[in-house]
């Protein structure tokens, strides 16, 4: 029986403090609405993304994981710079790769094939022709154009 007198009294006493807790409590009334956790959007909107700022995205938990308006609007952002550093990437190289015909082939490279100009210059200057030397067969090599006899280790 006085355990039963305990526990009625335990109880009593553990309603009452809910219910001036509920009720007067504080004094300031219920509490003030809590606002949403949201994406402090930390990917500089001043300057181009690095590694760093990518590491440094943290998301806010909601009940079922990531909210998915904050991470695809990263994503967002992220494919757009991406998009366009391919599209300088593919300037430069188109303009690295003229740049290199030009400097191989020379600025006019393919207007003076087109117009002709090679055919109407003169032959390139080099040994004047003259008289084949007696050694020398025409058209054909002579002794001093053969090439030195090797050991036979050598070959």
């Amino acid at each position: 029986m006085v355990m039963f007198l305990f526990l009625v009294i335990a109880l009593v006493v553990v309603v009452a403090a809910v219910t001036l807790a509920v009720l007067g409590g504080s004094g300031s009334g219920a509490l003030p609405e809590v606002e949403p956790e949201r994406f402090a959007d930390p990917l500089p909107p001043d300057r181009p993304l690095r590694r760093a700022d990518v590491e440094a995205v943290r998301f806010p938990m909601t009940l079922r994981g990531y909210r998915m308006v904050d991470v695809d609007e990263a994503l967002d952002r992220l494919g757009a710079e991406l998009a366009e550093r391919d599209a300088r990437i593919a300037e430069l190289e188109t303009a690295l790769a003229g740049a290199q015909a030009t400097a191989v082939g020379g600025p006019g490279l393919f207007e003076r094939y087109g117009s002709g100009e090679y055919a109407a210059q003169e032959p390139a200057p080099g040994p004047a022709p003259g008289p084949v030397p007696e050694d020398r067969p025409p058209g054909g090599r002579g002794p001093a154009d053969r090439p030195a006899e090797r050991p036979e280790e050598d070959r």
